[in-house]
């Protein structure tokens, strides 16, 4: 960073001054609290979340220093809970990235799939299970979520984050009701709980585990094999 656009010692010296004052308002908060999931706790953390980042990110531009504590950022808590006290339905959210790291794999392992569903017909055509995206589809089609991700190995994936939502909800949605956009409208304040998984959590996995493969030739080699999944689970609390 050039010395034009470093802060100034005022602009550092007043950011301390806002995580001094954020700091009075959090303690008087929680002194204050009507309750587990005050909102005026939850609000007086967040501004003192976002008072220590602005304040660490200027001692660093300015000083090449940090600060010796972390406060978590808004985005990795929840809101108060705001939903029924003894909900009559329940809404899972799941999202798990992965990155297809051996095509060839993932197509032999869809070709398998198709040979053994046409079978009796003498054989299917070779073209069904030829590209990626046709691939993902049949093996998504053929095996459960839970199973692919068991598996993701053997299908030539990688696994990245994933995260799972429990959210109340009042009745139960009616047939078809949210499957055109069945991930919009999420609230957060009902969700229940949630369970983040990230390698983020455990950087210190070797990287000898995470390269763990079998060798392109041999995709035989990978049938039966079920991975050992080396993340952490981070079950987010509010």
């Amino acid at each position: 960073m050039s010395d034009a656009a470093q802060p100034t010692a005022a602009e550092v010296r007043a950011a301390a001054e806002a995580v001094k004052t954020a700091l009075d308002h959090h303690l008087a908060a929680v002194e204050r609290r009507s309750g587990e999931d005050d909102p005026a706790v939850y609000e007086a953390f967040n501004a003192l979340a976002a008072a220590a980042e602005a304040y660490d990110e200027l001692l660093y531009d300015r000083y090449d220093e940090v600060t010796p504590f972390e406060i978590p950022g808004a985005e990795d808590t929840l809101p108060p809970y705001a939903g029924p006290e003894e909900p009559n339905a329940i809404s899972v959210l799941i999202r798990r990235d992965y990155a297809v790291v051996h095509p060839q794999r993932l197509l032999a392992q869809a070709a398998r799939v198709v040979a053994a569903e046409y079978e009796d017909d003498g054989g299917a055509d070779d073209g069904v299970a030829g590209t990626v995206p046709g691939a993902l589809g049949i093996l998504f089609g053929e095996f459960e979520p839970d199973e692919i991700a068991s598996r993701h190995k053997e299908f030539g994936l990688e696994e990245g984050d994933s995260t799972l939502w429990v959210t109340a909800a009042d009745e139960p949605a009616d047939p078809g009701e949210w499957l055109e956009a069945p991930f919009e409208q999420v609230d957060a304040q009902r969700v229940v709980c949630r369970f983040d998984v990230s390698a983020v959590f455990d950087e210190d996995v070797s990287d000898d585990e995470d390269d763990l493969d079998f060798p392109e030739e041999d995709e035989d080699a990978a049938e039966g094999h079920e991975a050992e999944d080396g993340d952490e689970v981070e079950v987010v609390e509010r």
